[in-house]
């Protein structure tokens, strides 16, 4: 029976089938456990939130459903999942609820740095399709099956909608380290990316890859090579490992 459990978030447009095949590389002390969030996957039918805390309350009880009370849990989620990621390790904290032993955030600028302008305009299917070319990481044949592009479009401007509702609290740090995880090839600035260190008060590590913001597609090997040590070591961000 697993000792670990790793809660995975998606990001913006997908589901939490991005994280399945990760599982077969994942030893059997380590449950990989994808969070699904509303209107997609095997929760089609549910109606999709376009509001970020509606979304992060949902999350976090959907994460405490599912938590193992004899087992250790550590939090993983890419670009908008890393940012409900977060929040959620908040929520918890506000209830009284154990932590995770570490939050994982991958493809994300710090909350308090984030620029949600740029969402605003990204409304209707030529915003969104062009969106969707420019980052890269959808399949092709997405792109080709009307069906399934018209549910992907329509999740994609929910999840932006959350995003762009997205407002920092004022919170204090939280006390888990965080391990940051980013492309070399990403549009987000390295200061965007260490600005994470102001949200723990127990360190934090930056982890780079090959690849723009989908890297955790194109480097998938290497990053989950890199989270599997993440996730072997104790819960401290002085631990070091050589970069990617």
């Amino acid at each position: 029976m697993a000792t670990q459990q790793l809660f995975c978030l998606p990001h913006a447009g997908s589901s939490a089938m991005a994280y399945l095949r990760w599982r077969r590389q994942f030893p059997a002390d380590v449950s990989l456990i994808p969070l699904e969030p509303p209107g997609r996957g095997a929760r089609l039918d549910v109606p999709l939130l376009r509001d970020f805390e509606a979304l992060a309350l949902e999350l976090a009880d959907q994460l405490c459903s599912r938590r193992v009370a004899h087992a250790s849990f550590d939090i993983f989620g890419h670009s908008m999942g890393a940012l409900l990621g977060w929040r959620i390790c908040h929520l918890l904290r506000a209830r009284g609820l154990q932590l995770p032993q570490r939050l994982i955030v991958s493809g994300c600028a710090a909350p308090g740095r984030r620029d949600s302008a740029r969402l605003a305009n990204l409304r209707g299917d030529t915003a969104l399709l062009a969106d969707l070319r420019k980052l890269g990481g959808t399949p092709e044949a997405v792109f080709a099956d009307p069906e399934l592009l018209r549910l992907t479009l329509d999740v994609l401007d929910a999840d932006y909608r959350v995003c762009e509702s997205f407002r920092r609290a004022d919170v204090a740090p939280l006390p888990m380290p965080i391990h940051v995880f980013a492309g070399h090839d990403d549009q987000i600035s390295p200061a965007d990316l260490e600005a994470w260190g102001s949200e723990t008060n127990a360190g934090h590590t930056l982890d780079w890859f090959s690849g723009g913001h989908f890297f955790l597609h194109e480097s998938q090997a290497d990053v989950i090579q890199r989270l599997l040590r993440r996730l072997s070591l104790p819960a401290t961000a002085s631990s070091s490992l050589a970069p990617a």
